[in-house]
């Protein structure tokens, strides 16, 4: 099963957002952190937190302290399933303070309770009330805006023929035209991708935002065939190759990343760390041979 996990990019505000949101979900932990062993980009600190990984209700997410280039915005939100109007209730209680408010909490037609907003960091979560049983409570949502609006449906079937074991749940359609929808577009669906779900929609809304690094989809791959293989199928801006970062043809970022990296990072001494991210700063896709080269020597 291929391991896809939300990335979050904040300016230093990573372990702060995790405590967080440890503390409204069940289940939820603190799993590893890695820190800067050498000059990055983001020009922090030597020994500063650099990722933090963490669990929400069995969802791994990552929390990048990157700097300040990236701003999180509604295009990629966080939809969290409740099974009760009080568990709507409770999670937007817990989100509120200092939140901005996109939808208010209410009836819609859509749900018997709902309300979407952006929380104190800005991450945009949808908390809404679903009738119908689920197994994972939070995934996250696309929603394609700007030039993008109206190829929600290209993507799933593009991302469900990249990865193995893929699935889509359902496609609903607008039915009409106006100033936030168009006839035919999508939307809602729901997707899975090798045991990761999804959900999509399309928006003619006039968006001021549109996808950007904040957030990206971490894919951990066993070896290096895998992460040609990913890296080949997605990758479509080959300005935005770097470090392991890429960009689809739709402007989604992704991650991929050999599934040893972190270990290395936490296992090895400090000089061996220093130069295997000094080696991964060069890179545009990971080699995990040149990696594996310098940890031998070591």
């Amino acid at each position: 099963m291929t391991k896809i996990i939300p990335h979050l990019w904040f300016d230093d505000q990573a372990e702060e957002a995790a405590k967080f949101y440890i503390s409204i979900f069940d289940n939820s932990s603190i799993k590893s952190r890695t820190e800067y062993v050498a000059d990055t980009p983001s020009n922090k600190p030597i020994g500063s937190l650099m990722t933090i990984n963490f669990i929400l209700d069995g969802v791994e997410f990552i929390g990048l302290n990157g700097g300040p280039e990236f701003e999180f915005n509604p295009s990629i939100s966080f939809i969290i399933k409740c099974s009760t109007v009080e568990e709507v209730d409770y999670y937007w209680k817990q989100f509120i303070e200092d939140a901005q408010v996109l939808m208010p909490l209410n009836e819609y037609p859509f749900s018997k309770r709902y309300g979407w907003l952006n929380d104190k960091f800005g991450v945009s979560w949808q908390i809404n009330y679903v009738e119908d049983n689920f197994q994972t409570r939070i995934i996250p949502k696309l929603m394609f805006v700007q030039d993008h609006a109206g190829q929600a449906e290209e993507a799933i079937k593009l991302y469900t023929s990249i990865f193995d074991n893929s699935s889509i749940a359902g496609i609903e359609k607008y039915q009409e035209t106006n100033d936030f929808s168009k006839a035919g577009h999508i939307s809602h669906a729901e997707f899975n991708l090798d045991g990761t779900e999804f959900s999509i929609m399309d928006s003619a809304a006039n968006h001021q935002f549109d996808f950007n690094e904040a957030i990206s989809f971490l894919i951990e791959c066993k070896d290096q065939e895998e992460i040609d293989y990913y890296w080949n199928k997605l990758s479509a801006d080959k300005e935005a190759e770097q470090c392991g970062w890429l960009k689809d043809k739709f402007g989604i970022s992704w991650q991929v990343i050999p599934s040893s990296m972190t270990d290395i990072l936490n296992a090895a001494d400090q000089n061996t760390k220093r130069k295997v991210m000094e080696a991964v700063l060069q890179m545009r896709k990971i080699e995990i041979q040149k990696i594996n080269e310098i940890t031998e020597k070591s």
